[in-house]
């Protein structure tokens, strides 16, 4: 029976990867969520059915658009197959729980930040408001009010320790060095996790992003180097493998 929950969440992930999709890129071209309907952002072909088949219509459509042969982009496959991945593994680790709700809200938010950013080099503050207030709702309900207040100071503390280690990139490097969104997201995620693991989160992300960044620069000085998805990348992390604080006091002072 479990199993057959898991590939369910996958295909529902699949399905709400696809929706992503368009949130993340009409929101950042500032257009209409709802209309007009699914198109061809080339020649303005509307999509058929069996053109808006997650993953498989990729592969049938051999990459290109049905009516101008225009290449889509790999993103849109991408993020649809994470998607119905990360709703997978939320099943299996959390089961139907108030934690799966939690799981499939952040999963939800990391891969609309990995298309914005990735795509635009933003991070919308309409999905920042919208899941920080989700999330402050889901701590109330699972927690209660007062420790919500709690984990909602949590938030503030990583929203200022990001604040200052901008500070500290802009001055040593003469130029922006975290974008606000990468900040306000920062801020959000604090909320989930006390600073400590927020912290192992954002150091993760930072160790991964740091040889890539590398690479790009070597490549291109000007490139703009998107950090919303390595912080997603880091809190995936810790969030899948259940690291507390507790295990991780333990491992610091064992190790």
């Amino acid at each position: 029976m479990n199993t057959f929950y898991i590939i369910l969440f996958v295909i529902i992930g699949l399905v709400f990867g696809s929706f992503y999709n368009v949130v993340g890129i009409r929101l950042c071209k500032g257009e209409s969520l709802v209309f007009p309907g699914s198109h061809c952002t080339n020649c303005n072909h509307r999509l058929a059915f069996y053109e808006l088949v997650p993953v498989f219509s990729y592969i049938f459509l051999k990459g290109r658009c049905k009516s101008c042969k225009h290449k889509i982009s790999i993103m849109y496959p991408l993020v649809e197959l994470f998607t119905g991945i990360l709703f997978g593994i939320s099943f299996y680790k959390y089961g139907f729980s108030l934690e799966l709700i939690l799981s499939l809200l952040l999963c939800s938010l990391f891969m609309i930040i990995v298309i914005t950013d990735l795509n635009y080099y933003i991070i919308p503050d309409s999905i920042i408001v919208f899941f920080g207030f989700l999330i402050f709702i889901y701590n109330i309900v699972s927690k209660g009010f007062l420790a919500a207040c709690t984990y909602a100071v949590y938030g503030l503390i990583m929203f200022l320790l990001m604040y200052l280690l901008m500070l500290f990139g802009n001055f040593v490097f003469k130029k922006e060095s975290l974008g606000g969104g990468d900040i306000k997201l920062m801020g959000i995620l604090g909320m989930i996790n006390k600073p400590l693991i927020s912290v192992l989160g954002l150091s993760i992300g930072s160790f991964v992003a740091l040889p890539c960044s590398l690479f790009f620069l070597l490549k291109n000085k000007d490139k703009i180097i998107p950090f919303g998805p390595f912080i997603v990348f880091g809190f995936i992390i810790v969030m899948f493998l259940g690291i507390d604080t507790k295990s991780l006091i333990s491992f610091l002072v064992n190790n």
